[in-house]
């Protein structure tokens, strides 16, 4: 698994890296889904890409307005005339 110390702060952002992962630039393999969630730990949310098992392939830290607003983004996928 893979987190980084970057903030996705903005839905532009988000969408970014969601394009990202669809076109393969972070080299994974075996991605079954994207979910946003919330660490248990210390209530931080933050967008995680999984494998077929559930388990955290990479993830990347986000702002609550980001968790709240970036939902359906997140269920319905980008747009795909990037």
């Amino acid at each position: 698994m893979f987190c980084d110390d970057r903030i996705i702060d903005n839905i532009e952002e988000l969408e970014s890296f969601l394009i990202a992962v669809e076109n393969g630039s972070f080299g994974l393999e075996g991605i079954a889904g994207i979910a946003l969630a919330t660490n248990n730990a210390d209530g931080r949310h933050f967008v995680a890409v999984l494998d077929d098992n559930h388990q955290l392939l990479l993830a990347r830290w986000v702002t609550d307005e980001v968790f709240q607003n970036g939902q359906e983004l997140v269920r319905n996928g980008p747009n795909k005339s990037h």
